[in-house]
């Protein structure tokens, strides 16, 4: 008689219970690498686990999600958006029968190519690089090349068509999707609430009749939809109606909140000077060391993975000038002080 490990047990109560439009650990496409199979977590716990334990995961705290460097600690940030994105997606997933693990993986995942300063920073690079710069296609490089997390396919296909016109493969990809739009939709209201840049009776009158204007219950409707939408089906998706007052809500946030002009004008515009004269003094600098054709690569990586404090302080240092530092080993008033007790 055989003794199931931990994770063929997992496996089985995955075969048994999740739906058949789910993705199952145990049919996963694999990893580029082979490599030993887990005693005690299938394939997507160990994604999602590498994912959360990676130097990119931890950096998203100090990343803008919409507002740079806010005093106030309650504005959302790349890392708490994140986490708004897997429990949204893990809610719809857990009642729709799908893989919550692959779920929970492709949202950890999905926005660690982000660059500093948020969209704005992303805009920066995108007009500096040759061919663009798009964080889903950055995502996918960092848990591929810069940390070599040799994570399934499935995985690395959700995290890279998360963004809006790709097409995911898996039910979960789809679930991701969605749930990224529903969280930034509500949270950034919210944020933009709290910022004083809008105010609730500035949305539009119909969606907030549909959805409410209420946090919660617009929240909570607009999950319910693509639950009951999607129950039984092989797509992700709200009804027509639904999605129509999404969408409509979205349009209006890019147009009132994410590209208005006199928003925080003046911050995006020092924050997009801060990459692009790093952007030029790092291809400059590496001239002299690097091959010509990997610049560009090693400056754009380098770049987008770092954090808002981080970008600009590598800008003081090599563009703000300090004084001249005293080499003494004591401290002048130091030594006064021990001078004058004897």
């Amino acid at each position: 008689m055989t003794t199931l490990t931990i994770r063929e047990k997992l496996e089985q109560r995955e075969i048994k219970n999740l739906s058949e439009y789910a993705t199952l650990s145990i049919n996963s496409k694999g990893r580029k690498k082979e490599e030993p199979q887990s005693d005690l977590r299938t394939d997507f716990q160990r994604d999602r686990d590498r994912i959360l334990h990676s130097k990119a995961f931890r950096r998203l705290k100090h990343k803008t999600q919409v507002f740079l460097s806010p005093f106030d600690d309650h504005f959302r940030t790349r890392l708490t958006h994140t986490l708004e994105v897997s429990q949204i997606a893990r809610t719809i997933a857990r009642a729709l029968d799908l893989n919550e693990d692959l779920v929970e993986a492709i949202s950890l995942g999905h926005d660690l190519g982000h660059t500093p300063f948020g969209h704005c920073g992303e805009g920066v690079l995108n007009e500096l690089v040759k061919g663009g710069f798009h964080h889903n296609i950055q995502s996918v490089r960092v848990v591929e090349v810069l940390e070599n997390l040799n994570l399934c396919k499935e995985t690395i296909d959700g995290i890279r068509t998360h963004s809006w016109g790709y097409k995911p493969t898996t039910s979960e990809g789809k679930v991701v999707q969605l749930a990224d739009k529903i969280a930034y939709i509500n949270h950034d209201i919210e944020d933009s609430i709290r910022a004083g840049v809008i105010s609730e009776s500035d949305l539009p009158q119909d969606c907030i009749e549909y959805f409410s204007s209420n946090q919660s219950k617009r929240l909570n409707k607009m999950i319910t939809e693509i639950v009951n939408n999607s129950i039984g089906k092989p797509d992700i998706s709200m009804s027509e109606e639904a999605w129509g007052y999404t969408t409509k809500l979205r349009t209006w946030m890019f147009e009132n909140v994410y590209n208005d002009d006199s928003i925080a004008k003046l911050e995006e515009i020092k924050a997009k000077r801060v990459i692009k004269e790093l952007f030029y003094y790092y291809t400059d600098m590496l001239k002299e060391s690097c091959e010509p054709e990997k610049i560009e690569r090693v400056v754009t990586d380098y770049i987008s993975g770092m954090t808002d404090r981080y970008a600009v302080e590598r800008f003081k240092e090599n563009f703000i000038p300090t004084g001249i530092k005293c080499s003494a080993r004591e401290d002048y008033l130091f030594k006064l002080a021990m001078d004058e007790t004897k």
